[in-house]
């Protein structure tokens, strides 16, 4: 009995090695390009035919590895990508790391939690285990919702793109020096994300403050020991 193969389009089987590989390197230039890269802009970068970066994408976007951004300007990673990467839980940070996040949890009304960087992934390395997320697929999968996520995105979206998304949270981002989400997930709360660098000054990291509203867009002493725990993380998580 032969098994059925999924229909992707003309040329392209299921099972064919060669289109296997392609979908692949398409998620992975999403995932290197980040949230809003076009199929043209994937055709360009890859040297691929257009037809068959669309045909791809579409698969992708069927399969639910990728996902469409709600203006249809761009594509994105998808849910089942988020989930993976949920599933593959991170080791647990070293003592030394879990002793500062610990001593920043005894001060704050609230949750802190650690959350690592790998390219365009975001990922929970230490979720407070008093105040926990509420959605921790959701983070990871649509970056632009959460502060951790933002902190990632104005760290390596290109300015135009954007301001094409409206994305005005990247400009406030980086002047700031922090990132900041309120109403997200709840009317009443909301998130900051101050950055973990290693000692090349490249993000690796953030640590993340999820309380009320109001605590959140007054942080006040907080900040500054959110930031002074994000520079002693710094060696520790290079």
């Amino acid at each position: 009995m032969t098994a059925e193969r999924t229909p992707v389009g003309p040329g392209l089987a299921a099972r064919q090695p060669r289109a296997i590989h392609s979908a692949f390197t398409v998620l992975e230039e999403v995932a290197r390009c980040g949230p809003g890269v076009t199929a043209r802009e994937i055709s360009a970068n890859l040297a691929m035919p257009r037809a068959t970066a669309y045909r791809l994408l579409n698969l992708l976007v069927q399969e639910e590895y990728l996902v469409r951004l709600g203006d249809l300007s761009g594509f994105a990673l998808g849910r089942k990508v988020a989930e993976l990467a949920h599933l593959m839980a991170p080791a647990r940070p070293p003592q030394a790391v879990r002793d500062v996040v610990s001593s920043l949890r005894a001060q704050v009304r609230g949750g802190v939690h650690l959350a690592g960087y790998s390219g365009s992934t975001l990922r929970i390395i230490d979720e407070d285990p008093d105040f926990g997320l509420s959605d921790p697929a959701r983070l990871v999968r649509d970056l632009e919702v959460s502060a951790m996520g933002r902190l990632l995105l104005a760290e390596s979206a290109d300015p135009a793109r954007a301001a094409a998304r409206g994305w005005g949270f990247v400009a406030d981002t980086r002047a700031r020096g922090f990132a900041m989400q309120t109403g997200a997930f709840d009317p009443a709360r909301g998130c900051l994300a101050v950055p973990i660098r290693d000692g090349d000054g490249r993000l690796v990291a953030a640590l993340s403050l999820c309380a009320a509203t109001e605590l959140v867009e007054h942080p006040g002493r907080l900040l500054g020991e959110l930031r002074d725990g994000a520079l002693r993380l710094g060696p520790l998580l290079s």
